[in-house]
């Protein structure tokens, strides 16, 4: 699943509402929030694993204590970007 995780992806949150855009390209990630004027929205880097990406900065890593996207699989869209904070799953996130 190497650099699968490449691209822009659509959050839910636990909820499953719609949360915001992360997009991936390289070493540099985005996130783009739903909600207007969220300090989580902005860049960062990125260091890329075989089954994702570690978060090295940024707002996400931050503001909201993520620090992995990992590959998973989903029923509906083949893959899937799951969200991770050292205890626990914040986000999962599908190909848009």
């Amino acid at each position: 699943m190497a650099q699968v995780y490449q691209g822009n992806w659509s959050c839910r949150d636990a909820t499953t509402n719609r949360v915001g855009i992360l997009t991936i390209y390289g070493s540099v990630y985005g996130w783009a929030s739903r909600t207007t004027g969220d300090p989580n929205s902005g860049t960062g880097t990125v260091t890329p694993y075989e089954d994702g990406v570690g978060f090295n900065d940024g707002n996400l890593k931050a503001n909201m204590g993520i620090q992995a996207a990992r590959m998973v699989q989903d029923p509906v869209n083949g893959v899937a970007v799951q969200l991770e904070t050292a205890d626990t799953i914040v986000m999962l996130c599908t190909p848009r």
